[in-house]
């Protein structure tokens, strides 16, 4: 792989503070005097570049290696996340989950870098009122989760993830089968009975994965991370430093090997979908799949994920948004008093139903 340098910090003109990446201003802006950093990050048209997967998985490279500003990795012992944070926020709570048990990790050397990134777009405040918007459009949550709940600290991540590229080409073999209607006397009466005529088909469908994302998240919970996709990886830049200046990123838990495994499950599953498809008649059995992959490529990249951890009860919640769609996704309290009152009024719905076509 071609090495690529880490920048400096970028530095405040006008008080020497570092400074932070502003998702709202989308520049690099002292956090205490608000001063823009002269700074010019990488740009749009630079090279995101594609790494080969097969050659990767044989010899994975030592010299890809450290997020470009000095970082101390920290393990929380509560939801076991990797946080990289600079070295002053070390003695603060876990950002995914809140809790307080964070200690100093010491695997941090083995990061493989991330040579690519999207910037955060949505500013806290607009990610916020989505979050008040998603609260209000959920039904059966209690009807104080907005007041009580939701009014922790909004916390912008890095979360790390794996892309995958490939070219298939996949034949297929199946019974196809095709409906068809017999007249039988059932129980006295005569009625349609459906029958399936089986006949040998088979096929070839041939298909390319560009961007198959793969999440290496232990901090947040993978089906709200679904909830979120996609991100637009197409918007990818170059990795800088002054991104992620202000920020915490994660570590990614899983590597590149499980990574690779969990991306061809993945698109094993799509290749299979699409050749059941491609199979004709009304339904099919005996699907059998040889697919060919070529061309396999991986990025490691970092995409930006708000996280709100609340506590409502005696529980802990998440609710995560997308930072460049603002897309939300999370976990809520139910309100067994208002499934009640919904089940007392479909109830009462079906008898007054009933007694009026009776």
């Amino acid at each position: 792989m071609a090495e690529v340098a880490a920048l400096d910090k970028h530095v405040c003109p006008a008080c020497g503070a570092e400074a932070h990446w502003n998702a709202a201003r989308q520049a690099l802006v002292c956090p205490y005097c608000g001063t823009v950093a002269p700074a010019t990050l990488a740009a749009d048209g630079s090279t995101i570049q594609e790494h080969d997967l097969v050659a990767a998985l044989r010899a994975i490279p030592a010299d890809r290696r450290g997020f470009g500003n000095d970082r101390t990795a920290v393990q929380c012992q509560s939801c076991r996340a990797v946080s990289l944070f600079v070295p002053s926020r070390v003695a603060q709570r876990c950002e995914f989950c809140g809790s307080p048990a964070v200690v100093p990790y010491t695997q941090t050397r083995n990061a493989i870098y991330p040579e690519s990134l999207l910037p955060f777009r949505q500013s806290e405040p607009q990610i916020r009122e989505a979050v008040r918007r998603w609260v209000r459009s959920r039904w059966f949550a209690p009807g104080n989760l907005d007041r009580l709940a939701l009014t922790d600290q909004v916390t912008g991540i890095y979360v790390p993830y794996w892309t995958f590229d490939a070219r298939v080409s996949a034949s297929w073999t199946a019974m196809a089968g095709h409906y068809y209607y017999e007249t039988r006397r059932v129980n006295g009466k005569l009625r349609q009975v459906r029958r399936v005529r089986w006949t040998p088909a088979s096929g070839h469908v041939a298909t390319v994965f560009d961007d198959e994302l793969v999440c290496a998240t232990h901090g947040v919970k993978l089906s709200l991370l679904k909830g979120i996709e996609p991100f637009p990886t197409g918007e990818l830049v170059p990795y800088d430093p002054g991104y992620v200046s202000g920020w915490v990123v994660e570590q990614y838990h899983l590597d590149l090997v499980g990574a690779a495994e969990a991306g061809r499950r993945a698109m094993d599953e799509k290749v299979r979908a699409l050749c059941a498809a491609d199979v004709p008649g009304d339904t099919h059995r005996d699907l059998q799949v040889s697919a060919t992959y070529t061309g396999q490529t991986f990025k490691h990249v970092l995409l930006p994920v708000w996280v709100v951890a609340y506590d409502y009860g005696r529980r802990r919640f998440q609710v995560v948004a997308n930072g460049v769609t603002g897309a939300v996704s999370g976990e809520r309290p139910w309100s067994w008093i208002k499934m009640l009152l919904a089940v007392a009024a479909a109830a009462i719905a079906a008898v007054a139903v009933a007694w009026l076509s009776g």
